[in-house]
């Protein structure tokens, strides 16, 4: 495995150029897209923490990681880059995107599908994913964050807009 660390989100198939409010490929906000590099350490953390907690529900609404060893050992063997301190689902994500159409035996990996997905193709089954963390990550964005940018760029103070509500 690269002994680099990976250094932020992207994917390389960033959507945010095109006007996307979140990025199709790495599921970030337009505006962290725009700000990373400006970002502090705890900044890009809460950015980190997010995409995982997401990522995370995403991936285990279809499979189990019951042996989180023999992943990251077959992760390693493979060269398939993933973050050590992120959760093994994010792991599986990793290796479900990188090798859909070659693997063929998921319990060799230290997972096992849920019953509702194991007739399904995995590179589907990766799509699926995707498409769905793209979805929550977008309902997360539209929930919490675009109505505080839309109160600031009104110029109306987060407060008095939010005491007005009661």
């Amino acid at each position: 495995m690269p002994s680099q660390t990976i250094k932020t989100p992207c994917v390389g198939l960033c959507s945010t150029v095109y006007g996307d409010l979140v990025c199709r490929g790495c599921k970030r906000y337009h505006h962290e897209v725009i700000q990373w590099n400006g970002y502090s350490a705890q900044a890009k953390q809460a950015v980190w923490l997010r995409l995982e907690q997401l990522l995370g529900q995403v991936m285990a609404s279809k499979l189990e990681v019951f042996d989180a060893a023999r992943l990251r050992q077959q992760l390693e063997v493979r060269k398939i880059r993933f973050m050590p301190q992120q959760s093994p689902y994010c792991w599986a994500y990793q290796l479900i995107a990188r090798g859909a159409r070659m693997i063929s035996n998921l319990e060799a990996y230290g997972l096992a599908l849920l019953p509702e997905f194991r007739e399904r193709p995995l590179a589907d089954l990766r799509d699926a994913i995707d498409r769905e963390f793209f979805l929550l990550s977008e309902a997360h964005y539209e929930r919490y964050i675009a109505p505080d940018f839309l109160r600031m760029s009104v110029g109306a103070p987060l407060i008095a807009t939010c005491a007005s509500t009661t």
